[in-house]
């Protein structure tokens, strides 16, 4: 940034030795550190709003860019009708129709589904150890 040398560097240390003494010579560097560290701070907190200012025009520019392609996807495909609207009036089926006031809810027809088999899941038997009665419970091993 300002390309100093080693050599200028040495010149710059040599001068300020002999300008502030030996002896002021570590208050002045803390002095001379504290200033660096707070402009490195606010150009810090300057380049963070630069390119949050920036990000946000990107931002702002894509989101034109996708409502544009957008619009002009939507204007090239016509919207298409749900799966509901393609059925016959006659078998589309609506929450009224399901629970009709003439039709009590408990009078519904059985399910015509065949009945659940006995799985890991099923109600266990009882089981009857030394007069009382327990229910069975198989608990599968942990896994390895």
């Amino acid at each position: 940034m300002f390309d100093v040398g080693a050599s200028e560097l040495l010149l710059i240390v040599i001068v300020a030795v002999v300008v502030i003494g030996p002896k002021d010579m570590p208050l002045a560097m803390r002095t001379a550190g504290r200033w660096i560290g707070k402009m490195r701070k606010i150009s810090g907190h300057f380049r963070a709003g630069i390119d949050a200012m920036v990000r946000e025009a990107e931002l702002e520019e894509m989101e034109r860019k996708w409502r544009e392609q957008n619009e002009a996807i939507m204007k090239a495909n016509p919207v298409l009708p749900s799966a509901e609207e393609m059925l016959p009036p006659a078998s589309r089926v609506t929450p009224a129709d399901i629970l009709s006031e003439d039709t009590p809810q408990h009078q519904h027809e059985p399910s015509s589904l065949p009945a659940p088999e006995a799985g890991p899941h099923a109600e266990a038997p009882a089981v009857e150890h030394a007069g009382e009665r327990r229910d069975e419970f198989h608990i599968p091993p942990p896994p390895p």
